[in-house]
């Protein structure tokens, strides 16, 4: 079976890239998706030069944490506080023209970003998963498709979600196909194929970082400031597994 394993954030900081950099090292992960708005950018485009994975790198679109790069955005009070991104608007309420119009001139810049950096956009995916989002998802697909990015994560589909959820989540899997991007087959997080079989052509989904004794970990999120987590998924040892990169989809 084929597995693709994505590390997200590459750029959101020091110790995140560093820790992505370790795991494209040690062959615990395929590919990277990179957030054109992260405080460690233009460092994370060398470290991928000089480590040999500057080929392995997609777009992690962002309107949820961070300073924008593009000035309508700000003027939206649903998604900015104080020139940040604040992650606290409704999901489930339309947008208006002049969102749509920010949204689109923002997601737009974060590509332009990699590119402009040399950076030859292999897929998409993005933070806290707003690609997903009902009425962010046309336009996220839109800058995608007018970019060449034809390939993009899928909403998480081997989880435990509620009937209406599994039902929503397949019709977005549904339509994202539909409108002719390529996609692996599932989505998951590594919580979701522990202790069972992973099917094939799955993407699994890691955040490396660093505790505080700096072990190279998977966050799963911050406690006083330190992140914690378990140790990254090891496949290599796995004859049955063929790990793969999304520029091989």
């Amino acid at each position: 079976m084929t597995i693709i394993v994505n590390a997200d954030d590459l750029g959101l900081n020091e110790h995140n890239t560093k820790a992505i950099a370790e795991a494209f090292a040690k062959g615990l992960i395929t590919d990277t998706t990179m957030l054109a708005n992260g405080a460690y950018f233009n460092e994370a485009v060398v470290l991928a030069k000089q480590q040999g994975f500057f080929d392995r790198i997609g777009v992690h679109l962002n309107l949820t944490e961070g300073e924008p790069l593009t000035g309508a955005i700000k003027d939206c009070s649903r998604f900015v506080t104080d020139g940040r991104f604040n992650k606290q608007y409704d999901r489930s309420k339309r947008l208006t023209d002049a969102e749509k119009r920010a949204i689109y001139l923002e997601l737009t810049a974060q590509v332009e970003k990699l590119q402009q950096a040399g950076i030859v956009i292999n897929h998409a995916d993005s933070h806290h998963h707003i690609h997903t989002m009902r009425y962010v998802a046309p336009i996220a697909a839109q800058v995608c498709r007018e970019h060449g990015i034809n390939k993009i994560r899928l909403y998480r589909n081997l989880d435990q979600s509620s009937w209406g959820k599994r039902i929503a989540k397949k019709r977005y899997n549904r339509w994202l196909r539909k409108q002719g991007f390529i996609t692996t087959d599932y989505f998951a997080y590594v919580m979701d194929i522990v202790g069972g079989e992973i099917p094939d052509n799955t993407e699994i989904l890691v955040h490396p970082d660093y505790d505080g004794d700096g072990v190279l970990i998977d966050r799963r999120g911050v406690r006083d400031g330190i992140p914690f987590g378990n140790p990254l998924i090891d496949l290599s040892g796995d004859e049955s597994i063929v790990l793969k990169g999304y520029s091989q989809l």
